[in-house]
């Protein structure tokens, strides 16, 4: 099936199986391997991306589902070299420890605080339910999103 996907602003024109995973679709053919898959059962959360707007796990969404929308990737966080509020709290607090769940977690974090510019440790915490870190408990991956709610981007610290 022929596809037109815009990833992080910019049109992606391919021909895919119509059983390609997102995921596959990101990595695979257009190279974008921030977003990682994990488990292919949708438990980890490693691989969420934004499909027009809405956190998806991408290791359960068709590349057909997407013709026609916009994803967004961890690679659309920064912007012209300066990263995300969220990206600075994950760094500043040590919100990650080998890194696997963080590309899911900071892309969840971000639609949380792009709808609750200043959400509360439950809030946060049930943002990131479909999340697992298996590495952490959790406590600085609340502390970095708290982070980065009280240092929104046009205030801007940059690393």
């Amino acid at each position: 099936m022929n596809i037109t996907v815009t990833v992080n602003g910019e049109a992606y024109t391919r021909d895919v199986e119509p059983r390609l995973l997102l995921i596959h679709l990101l990595r695979d053919e257009l190279g974008l391997t921030g977003t990682h898959w994990g488990c292919d059962t949708s438990n980890c959360g490693a691989c969420v991306v934004w499909l027009d707007e809405v956190p998806v796990k991408s290791c359960t969404v068709l590349a057909v589902m997407a013709d026609g929308k916009a994803v967004k990737t961890v690679e659309g966080l920064e912007r012209d070299g300066v990263l995300d509020p969220v990206q600075e709290g994950f760094s500043a607090c040590h919100g990650l420890q080998c890194g696997f769940c963080t590309p899911g977690m900071l892309m969840t974090s971000r639609w949380l605080l792009d709808r609750n510019p200043d959400p509360s440790e439950r809030e946060i915490r049930e943002a990131i339910s479909g999340q697992i870190c298996r590495c952490t408990g959790y406590e600085n991956i609340v502390k970095s999103v708290r982070w980065a709610a009280e240092h929104p981007a046009d205030e801007g610290v940059t690393s």
